[in-house]
């Protein structure tokens, strides 16, 4: 049996579980954060309102917790809002070997910065490539070695390496995926899907989630509509994602992260980032999720 065929028996199991639970109106066990890229580089806002809402948790970049660092007194007025950080948002060079040491130099410092702050997971962006050109087959031993070198890092610093899969990078399309999670030490890379940029994407991120279910570690909760705004995103429960079967199959999952939500800016925004980040919570809270009061 296959790593990926036993993936997909325990996920079949974990989903029939899944259904269970909502059906019998279970409480959900996981909780909810959000991430801080709806606000753009205003992260004392995002933090205020992230709070305010009554998220679990928060996440942001690895250059925006630079920023902090370089900045005490911006620091301070985040942690007066006392919403704690769960992960940090990193993205690093995979295919060019050339760059290896350095990105590896790049992600420590950034891992660094995660742990003194309080978060546990390192979500690992891969780069941007020009996909219409890109040729996955000619980079996926490196990709594949620098995520394992990473991840072994990270994992001796005591954080959770999660791959997080992207439109428009070297590590976007389904098969990529599979490719690459079938390949990596799964000891130390586990998964961090983006459900949103999954279905921008191309794939089905329920059989994607149910596929690696067992690997699932963090999430970005996103919903995806294909409008002009937002990327083509949209707040949840207003797009072509089924997050109602997504939740249940990783409600029963080995999740060490937080469920982030999450919606991408863009210019002219037609609702306020706040504004969404109520939308999402309200849709949470008609699926049984709970929030800090």
């Amino acid at each position: 049996m296959t790593r990926r065929d036993f993936a997909r028996l325990t996920g079949m199991g974990a989903a029939v579980a899944g259904s269970l639970l909502a059906a019998e109106g279970s409480s959900r066990k996981l909780k909810i954060g959000h991430t801080g890229i709806t606000w753009g580089n205003d992260s004392e806002t995002a933090v205020k309102e992230v709070s305010s809402l009554g998220y679990y948790g928060f996440e942001t970049f690895g250059n925006v917790l630079e920023s902090w660092e370089a900045n005490p007194e911006l620091h301070r007025k985040i942690a007066d809002y006392k919403l704690p950080l769960i992960s940090g948002y990193c993205s690093f060079n995979l295919v060019d070997a050339a760059k290896r040491k350095d990105e590896l130099d790049k992600m420590s410092r950034w891992a660094a910065l995660i742990k003194e702050n309080g978060g546990s997971v390192t979500v690992l962006g891969p780069n941007s490539v020009p996909r219409a050109s890109y040729d996955f087959k000619v980079y996926k031993t490196n990709i594949v070695s620098t995520l394992n070198d990473c991840a072994k890092m990270l994992t001796d610093m005591g954080l959770t390496a999660v791959l997080h899969q992207h439109t428009g990078t070297c590590i976007e399309t389904r098969d990529e995926v599979y490719a690459v999670l079938d390949a990596v030490d799964t000891r130390c890379v586990k998964f961090g899907p983006d459900i949103g940029q999954l279905q921008k994407g191309g794939a089905d991120p329920v059989k994607v989630v149910k596929d690696y279910l067992p690997l699932v570690r963090h999430m970005h909760l996103k919903d995806y509509s294909g409008g002009p705004e937002y990327l083509g995103y949209c707040p949840l429960g207003q797009g072509k994602v089924d997050i109602p079967a997504i939740l249940d199959m990783v409600e029963n999952g080995k999740m060490q992260g937080m469920i982030m939500v999450e919606l991408d800016p863009s210019p002219g925004m037609p609702i306020a980032a706040g504004e969404t980040a109520r939308i999402g919570k309200a849709y949470l809270d008609k699926l049984g999720y709970k929030f800090r009061s």
